[in-house]
């Protein structure tokens, strides 16, 4: 009830986002149905790409015009990217790797690890968490990357592989499963751990959060044949939690958490803003583009607040919604928007 709400305040009463663009509603999707209801009939919907989303209890994948390929109940752990997903025991002893329609990909036997889908690729993550497997298409092994320690972030684009670990060491590896350069430790902390960390879509550029008492920003920017770090700041208290960050806005700037705030970082002017946000961040929106940036915070079990923010950093708009779990995702001008067992679509339209 409290997110049917939300949809009408956003559609009576919240305000245009700038000038020359709004917000509009498009169709409204029930989990409990596979039949959505248009909101504008001046629209012509279409299936589009199928948008994997976790909904609470629930998961699958959703198209355009706002009916289910996959709406099913969890019933054991989950890794789903864009093009597969699965589920598995804590134990597997075989993983069944399914595409958004349902029909099964792959099937590996006797995983020696839990499944992880990364830029389009198969993976498995070591039983200790110290250490990635790449698979081919056929489920076997091409290669094992060790790690001095466990795991605390992974991120992937171009073919290659950041991670970081629990002993505050940074490495990139490629799609042969080499090291770029040479393994990066960030240090400044009481406490050396990489708590988030990102990989621009050409791999010319690494974000990382890093360090637990004397918290840090740093973004990396490749050298030749390494990577230098050409902006640092600190993040004060900091958290003792994986962070989220990550590119948007094509690459040009980044987003990630801070105490009590969202930073924002362009990479074109090298400046950095700061804007103070209530709650917890729960989701970012993964493109940022056309100027705005999409944020979802939580203040409670219940308490939801979708927040529009344009560049370089102004709120301009903000909608309080209750629901335990949300669900945000951004596909150029489209927004998709879940909570309580509703999904929504908005399309960004300039006037």
């Amino acid at each position: 009830m409290g997110f049917m709400v939300f949809i009408i305040y956003i559609f009576i009463a919240a305000r245009p986002i700038s000038k020359e663009t709004i917000l509009k509603p498009r169709w409204i999707s029930s989990l409990e149905s596979n039949y959505p209801v248009s909101i504008d009939d001046s629209f012509t919907e279409e299936t589009g790409e199928l948008l994997p989303f976790k909904l609470g209890e629930r998961f699958g994948y959703l198209g355009h015009d706002g009916r289910f390929s996959i709406n099913q109940a969890r019933k054991n752990y989950l890794s789903m990217s864009e093009n597969y997903w699965t589920e598995y025991e804590a134990l597997p002893s075989s993983v069944r790797i399914m595409n958004p329609l349902n029909e099964e990909v792959l099937s590996v036997k006797n995983p020696k690890g839990y499944p992880l889908f990364l830029d389009n690729r198969f993976f498995l993550i070591g039983n200790e968490q110290n250490s990635i497997t790449a698979l081919d298409s056929e489920g076997e092994e091409l290669w094992t990357c060790y790690f001095p320690a466990p795991l605390t972030c992974i991120d992937a684009a171009g073919g290659n592989i950041l991670a970081g670990t629990l002993d505050g060491v940074v490495e990139l590896i490629n799609s042969s499963g080499k090291h770029v350069f040479v393994p990066f430790e960030p240090g400044g902390s009481r406490l050396s751990v990489i708590m988030g960390c990102a990989i621009s879509r050409d791999a010319s550029r690494l974000a990382v959060i890093s360090g637990i008492d004397n918290q840090r920003f740093l973004l990396l920017e490749r050298a030749g044949d390494t990577y230098k770090v050409i902006h640092h700041e600190f993040l004060s208290e900091g958290f003792r939690r994986p962070v989220q960050i990550l590119f948007i806005d094509n690459d040009t700037k980044i987003a990630f958490e801070r105490e009590g705030s969202l930073g924002i970082y362009d990479i074109i002017t090298r400046t950095s803003v700061t804007l103070p946000l209530e709650g917890r961040i729960e989701a970012i929106d993964n493109s940022g583009q056309d100027g705005f940036l999409f944020v979802i915070t939580s203040q409670g079990p219940n308490e939801k607040r979708f927040i529009v923010i344009r560049y370089p950093g102004v709120i301009v708009n903000e909608a309080p919604f209750k629901s335990e779990h949300t669900f945000f995702s951004r596909r150029d001008s489209r927004i998709f928007l879940g909570g309580g067992l509703s999904m929504v679509s908005f399309e960004l339209e300039k006037k």
